[in-house]
């Protein structure tokens, strides 16, 4: 069986390795370590290469000099002994190169797939190898949170975490946007492109150095930082994993590292992804598993990240990666292999939770783990014991990408109530859901955010509060909030946004390249207009931030899933309850109801907790909150009890 694979790697791994956690810390032995003498040791594999040769600052750029000697199975070591200061040979923050010499006589120049920082001179293209060593490293202050009961999550991408034309930093993601993400009521983040990309505009999924903290928004102890201020708030922080694919590039990236067209790919065709442009992983291979295992580790060890959300799994999956497939059925093309990691990933987490509670103080890593994978591949988010593969959860894809169609194709009095109730409950019992409305691939130029959707160019002459909203602006504002509000109440045991438009971002997002003659104009996030109290952006950020506190009392997102209590076609009226919470939504387009009977179970006072019709979040203030609602014995679509109550049109 799978497991039974999986347990036999991990066998041979104990065995070949002297222990599975020593394996996973690999980070600890390749690349250069600095040694209680100052001395530094080098250690890489690159089976195809004839000789490796150290250059760099510290020997005038010598290519001879200084020599790897060869060991077992293509692995390289090389000694650089202190100097006569007893200091460390290679200062820090100076360049570095491995030299490889290939058999047919080449040679190559290339960065330590093990790097612990790249960067790259300002008019330079290529990314350099510069060693991090620093005398006084950031001292880590706060704990890890706990692990949050319910998770909502704020999608950021740090590199436009601004309003202004540039690329913005590790510190002004600590120093702006943290206390946004704390006020908002989000209790995790998920970072974007940290993992080092070359090419910005390819949104960090095109890696180049993998164990690199991103240099262009600062420096590996700028983002230590900010991880470590977000726990101080309470918040876990997830990074953004891209192991499923690599970048080409040779001269800062994996690719062809010993000379070889493989090393930590398959050869060619199997070792490439046409539609992504890429290099694909040999995950059968030994040293593959040591390299993308330890970066985990290395992430959650070094800079404290409280998990992962793994970006394209199902061309990990799969053999066919999901190129030409319709997107179900695909479960007699996987490859077991990849299973098999998947299951290492799965034991090492839950080992390392295992040893941090034994070995430090009875601190448990709080670490959660969420998937994209768009063939809804059953027991993915399943433990390893019960044959799955050990995530927490899976990303609710299906839900955005309905919002987007309804918003592109449908009238208001059109749309199909017992199909959007259907989209967003659809998902196996047992495996837990991330639920979103939109991410970043709605906000990419090409496609429109549910904002613009919504309201488009209107968006930049009629958001004042200062004037009567225009229909369109009147329509658009009330369901965006009442998008988001279902989907986080309906869709899933977790919740999702990406970052500016939880208020409503005018724009799309674009990033500096060729078709836009490099522009930052859409590379950014206009956090300003929130702090604008004329403009109705606040009232859109102040919606969703109520949102999440009330969430954050009653905890649906953590309670069973909802039971739906009314899907009313022609009323446009959805009714569901969870966590002793009821939801009522009218979509009607110009219908209120006065006197609207609603199913509840538990019997007694109801009160109004959250309106999206409050004047504070841009809506008409129809309903009275004094008013409170006493419980029928009287059943009504599948409960036991309920209420008559006044629902306003979502429109006017």
């Amino acid at each position: 069986s799978p497991f039974a694979a999986c347990k036999k790697r991990l066998f041979e791994l104990e065995e070949a390795e002297g222990g599975f956690d020593q394996f996973t810390r690999s980070y600890k032995t390749f690349g250069v370590q600095r040694q209680p003498d100052n001395s530094l040791f080098f250690k890489e594999w690159a089976p195809a290469a004839e000789a490796l040769f150290l250059t760099g600052d510290f020997n005038g750029w010598d290519k001879f000099s200084h020599p790897y000697t060869k060991k077992d199975f293509g692995k390289w070591e090389l000694i650089l002994p202190p100097k006569h200061d007893k200091s460390p040979a290679v200062d820090h923050h100076t360049k570095l190169k491995v030299v490889v010499h290939t058999k047919e006589g080449e040679r190559l120049y290339r960065i330590s797939p093990w790097a612990k920082y790249v960067n790259r001179e300002e008019k330079s293209v290529i990314y350099d190898w510069v060693h991090w060593d620093p005398p006084q490293p950031y001292n880590v202050i706060h704990p890890r949170p706990a692990k949050p009961t319910s998770l909502r999550i704020y999608e950021a991408h740090v590199g436009i975490a601004s309003p202004e034309g540039k690329i913005a930093s590790y510190t002004n993601f600590t120093n702006n946007v943290l206390p946004r993400i704390k006020d908002l009521g989000y209790n995790c983040i998920q970072l974007m492109a940290v993992m080092e990309h070359a090419y910005y505009a390819s949104f960090g999924y095109q890696i180049t150095s993998f164990f690199a903290a991103s240099s262009r928004y600062g420096t590996p102890d700028e983002l230590k930082e900010l991880i470590d201020v977000a726990h101080s708030m309470g918040i876990v922080v997830l990074l953004d994993v891209v192991h499923s694919h690599a970048s080409k590039n040779t001269e800062d990236g994996l690719n062809h590292f010993d000379g070889s067209n493989s090393c930590y790919f398959h050869s060619p065709p199997r070792g490439e992804h046409k539609l992504w442009d890429s290099r694909l992983f040999n995950y059968s291979s030994w040293e593959v598993l040591r390299f993308l295992l330890s970066n985990l580790r290395w992430w959650m060890e070094e800079y404290r990240f409280d998990g992962f959300r793994f970006d394209g799994v199902t061309s990990m999956l799969y053999h066919h990666h999901g190129i030409g497939k319709a997107g179900y059925l695909w479960y007699r093309d996987l490859t077991a292999l990849t299973c098999e990691l998947w299951r290492c990933i799965d034991v090492i987490l839950a080992d390392w939770e295992r040893n941090l509670c034994t070995q430090r103080e009875n601190v448990i890593l709080n670490r959660e783990t969420s998937v994209q994978d768009v063939s809804g591949m059953p027991a993915l988010c399943r433990p390893v014991e019960e044959g799955g593969l050990g995530f927490d959860y899976r990303l609710a894809m299906a839900i955005p990408d309905k919002w987007i169609q309804i918003l592109k194709e449908l009238k208001d009095e059109d749309w199909n109530i017992g199909n959007i109730t259907h989209t967003l409950t659809n998902r196996r019992y047992g495996e837990k859901c991330i639920a979103y409305a939109e991410s970043h691939d709605q906000a990419l130029v090409g496609d429109k955010t549910l904002a613009f959707w919504l309201m488009d160019k209107e968006m930049y002459t009629n958001m004042s509060s200062l004037i009567p909203m225009n229909p369109i602006i009147n329509r658009g504002i009330q369901l965006h909030k009442m998008i988001r509000l279902i989907t986080h109440g309906l869709g899933g045991e977790g919740y999702l946004n990406f970052i500016g438009n939880e208020f409503g971002h005018p724009e799309w997002l674009d990033f500096p390249r060729e078709g836009n003659n490099q522009s930052y104009h859409y590379a950014r996030r206009q956090f300003n207009l929130v702090d604008m109290d004329h403009l109705r952006y606040c009232q859109l950020y102040a919606f969703d931030r109520d949102m999440n506190r009330t969430e954050d009392k009653y905890g649906w997102l953590a309670a069973p899933p909802a039971y739906v209590s009314a899907k009313h076609e022609e009323d446009k009226v959805i009714v569901f309850d969870r966590a002793n919470v009821v939801f009522i939504f009218n979509f009607h387009p110009n219908k209120s109801f006065q006197g609207y009977r609603v199913g509840v179970e538990v019997p007694g006072k109801y009160k109004i907790k959250l309106d999206s019709d409050m004047v504070q979040y841009g809506g008409h203030g129809r309903l009275d909150h004094g008013t409170e609602f006493f419980t029928e014995a009287q059943p009504f679509n599948g409960r036991s009890n309920s209420i008559l109550v006044n629902i306003s049109t979502s429109h006017f």
